[in-house]
């Protein structure tokens, strides 16, 4: 048998009718992605134009300790911005002049917005283009949302990439371009399992320093690496880029089916494919074996959060051999999904958006082994004798391609074995 043999059919879920909720929610807001952003653009800065609470939220999320100079701050909105009694664009150049003037280092700047300062309609496209000006070409200034009032947290990240894109430079050159911020260790793996296929030359989007930024085109490629980039992929599609559509590299069999992907559409012989993989394959494959004994017939139930739910769902009843009950998502891009909702087997209830409170009841009815949700319904579903996972902690933690496939089964594994273990001391 040929290990590099195409994915096995399922019924698939794309069809499925999507079950479209409207209410409550319990998601973080899209100024959280600033934490793992700023760590992947070393020369960028995050200035966020918000309140107080802003500044707290980034600064908690983040576990900044006092002494520590990061790339992102907060320009805080005072009552009199709010109230319109002092000129929020003199202040926000007063306060970008003494920033710069600090930090020579910076060649990107990311003017982001927030509920307050789009409540009082501050224009930071405007205050945007303003600053490239006056310090072009040393810094290039951008801005986006990461506002939280009709967002999830991830949209922050697929925000800023997509504001990234217009200034993209212009190439006629056929390059594949990986879209979608990765943990370095993590990108060079992929770079690396690229590089041995023969495919090349290879971009990404964001890079790592604003020298290093890449170019678009009509002969330009791309790989998306994160579910959650709908904008981002509409952005490159108008610049004339192509998407290879593909499951997400999450696992064993989505690694494999995202490079193959890739392989098919520069040509790579299924010999050499074959060569490349079957070592990593291998590892994967018994890493996850490892894990998937504690997670093999058991249950699993997504709350809506990150927008990984639908590829995570994919990996956890595919290749650990769990159930999923219900997938909820906030949104659900067929474009970007689609592959992953080919390989789910039917039965699950496919949701997008929520109604909290709604939701909670099915959760409650359907008793599912493991809860994935996020921070602010698992402690108290804890406390109603849920096992459950952090959401968010699934976007922090380095969980793509073949060598993270284990570590990313084990995220699901431990809530099982911390129950487990729970209930065997309380009956002693």
């Amino acid at each position: 048998m040929n290990d590099a043999s195409p994915i096995a059919p399922a019924t698939g879920c794309r069809n499925t009718p999507i079950l479209k909720e409207r209410g409550q929610r319990e998601v973080f807001c899209g100024l959280t992605g600033i934490i793992w952003l700023h760590r992947k653009m070393q020369d960028a800065f995050f200035l966020v134009v918000g309140s107080r609470t802003c500044a707290h939220l980034l600064q908690s999320a983040a576990g900044v300790m006092i002494f520590a100079e990061p790339r992102f701050g907060t320009a805080i909105l005072e009552e009199s911005d709010l109230a319109g009694l002092a000129d929020a664009h003199e202040e926000l150049d007063r306060e970008v002049a003494r920033l710069l003037s600090r930090r020579p280092d910076i060649r990107q700047l990311f003017l982001v917005g927030s509920c307050p300062s789009e409540v009082i309609k501050l224009d930071l496209e405007r205050a945007a283009e303003r600053l490239t000006t006056a310090y072009a070409p040393h810094v290039r200034v951008l801005n986006y949302s990461g506002s939280g009032i009709e967002t999830t947290f991830t949209q922050g990240e697929d925000a800023c990439l997509a504001a990234m894109v217009p200034v993209m430079p212009k190439t006629e050159a056929r390059e594949l371009l990986l879209v979608g911020a990765l943990p370095d260790v993590v990108e060079d793996q992929a770079l690396g399992l690229l590089e041995a296929l023969g495919i090349g030359p290879v971009r990404c989007l964001p890079a790592r320093r604003a020298d290093d930024a890449p170019a678009i085109g009509p002969n330009t490629v791309f790989a998306l690496t994160q579910p959650f980039l709908g904008d981002t992929h509409a952005a490159l599609e108008r610049r004339g880029a192509r998407h290879i559509p593909a499951p997400f590299p999450f696992g064993e069999e989505g690694t494999t089916a995202w490079l193959r992907a890739v392989a098919a559409e520069f040509g790579v012989p299924d010999a050499r494919f074959e060569e490349v993989t079957a070592a990593p394959r291998a590892r994967a494959r018994k890493a996850i074996a490892a894990q998937a004994a504690e997670l093999g017939g058991k249950s699993v139930f997504f709350f809506p959060d990150s927008q990984l739910e639908v590829p995570l769902a994919r990996f956890l009843t595919r290749e650990c051999g769990m159930e999923a009950i219900e997938v909820g998502s906030p949104f659900i891009h067929k474009g970007l999904v689609g592959p992953d909702l080919d390989l789910m087997a039917e039965g699950p209830v496919i949701s997008e958006g929520q109604d909290v409170d709604l939701q909670l009841d099915r959760a409650r009815a359907a008793r599912p082994d493991l809860t994935v949700c996020g921070l602010g319904l698992a402690n108290p579903l804890e406390a109603e004798g849920f096992a459950t996972k952090w959401a968010i902690e699934l976007v922090f933690t380095p969980v793509h391609f073949y060598e993270q496939a284990g570590d990313l089964a084990g995220l699901f594994s431990r809530p099982l074995r911390r129950r487990a273990k729970l209930k065997l001391e309380a009956a002693e």
